[in-house]
């Protein structure tokens, strides 16, 4: 069978733990992933995290990082504009650029194609594939807005990254991974990251104190 990854990329905007949730979603649902992290994204990690993440080495680092086995993962170098997600013939099931950075939105709304994200997410609107978009900025300027509406025009969803408490989440680590789990609901793909809404008020506060 044909390999047909999701795509993931990370800039550097704040919030490497919300591309981590997502990336140990998809591997524990047992989808393909393919890989790309920008520059700036690389710095983000450091200050976020400790990690770094080396090309020649990116199994051990990335697998780290998410602490998943990465053999289904499959990373491209940021500034490989050669490599098979730069291609419309390269088949993926769409993209999710997780955290955006307001810079990788105006590059990718304008067709820049500056690095290997740009070029991947600008195949993913022109071959009519999904891209999730989770912002991560506040608040926001007028350009952005334009940059945003342009790109949902496109068919690009847009989701900033703006956790809900209804889910009864107690701590951060589930704060992020309520936001993970409404991308891979976007993505149509299996999880049990949160808890979802029943109907009944206070349904998931209590569970989550019963626990």
């Amino acid at each position: 069978m044909d390999r047909k990854p999701w795509l993931v990329g990370v800039t550097g905007a704040s919030g490497t733990p919300y591309a981590a949730a997502v990336l140990r979603g998809l591997i524990d649902a047992g989808e393909d992933v393919d890989l790309v992290i920008s520059q700036a994204a690389r710095l983000t990690l450091i200050d976020e995290t400790g990690r770094g993440v080396r090309d020649k080495h990116w199994q051990q680092d990335v697998g780290s990082w998410v602490d998943r086995d990465v053999s289904r993962v499959r990373y491209w170098s940021a500034g490989d504009i050669a490599a098979g997600p730069a291609s419309g013939s390269y088949r993926t099931k769409g993209m999710i650029i997780v955290p955006a950075t307001t810079a990788s939105v105006a590059g990718i709304a304008a067709g820049t194609s500056k690095d290997l994200l740009q070029r991947a997410a600008d195949v993913t609107l022109k071959e009519r594939r999904r891209l999730v978009i989770v912002l991560r900025e506040t608040p926001l300027r007028l350009s952005t807005l334009d940059n945003l509406r342009t790109l949902a025009l496109e068919g690009a969803i847009i989701m900033p990254a703006s956790p809900a408490f209804y889910a009864g989440a107690t701590d951060i680590d589930q704060l992020v991974d309520f936001m993970a789990g409404r991308v891979l609901d976007l993505c149509d793909v299996e999880h049990d990251l949160y808890r979802r809404w029943t109907g009944t008020l206070g349904a998931a506060r209590m569970v989550a104190h019963a626990e």
